[in-house]
């Protein structure tokens, strides 16, 4: 990815939008956003954990998901904060 490219890849090596982008989504198309990006991060726990209990456990292959998991999270995060205001009381 080159610096000013406004798409970054996503956890799941889809393309996902960048600061710029995500600041233009509505409250509508985050929430969305949001969904997918937990559903993914909670498909993911399971892969993990399926993986972990197998008998042949790759932990390489696991890394990679926990890495992927932990990206995943981020971005749950910065949507989350676009959803709600910082108000400081």
């Amino acid at each position: 990815m080159s610096i000013g490219e406004p798409w970054a890849m996503g956890a799941m090596g889809d393309r996902c939008a960048g600061p710029d982008e995500r600041a233009k989504m509505d409250e509508s198309e985050l929430r969305a956003r949001l969904h997918v990006l937990s559903q993914e991060h909670r498909d993911l726990d399971a892969a993990i954990d399926a993986l972990a209990r197998s008998a042949t456990a790759d932990m390489l292959q696991i890394a990679r998901l926990k890495k992927r998991k932990l990206r995943l999270k981020d971005e749950i995060a910065l949507v989350n904060d676009l959803l709600v205001p910082d108000i400081i009381a």
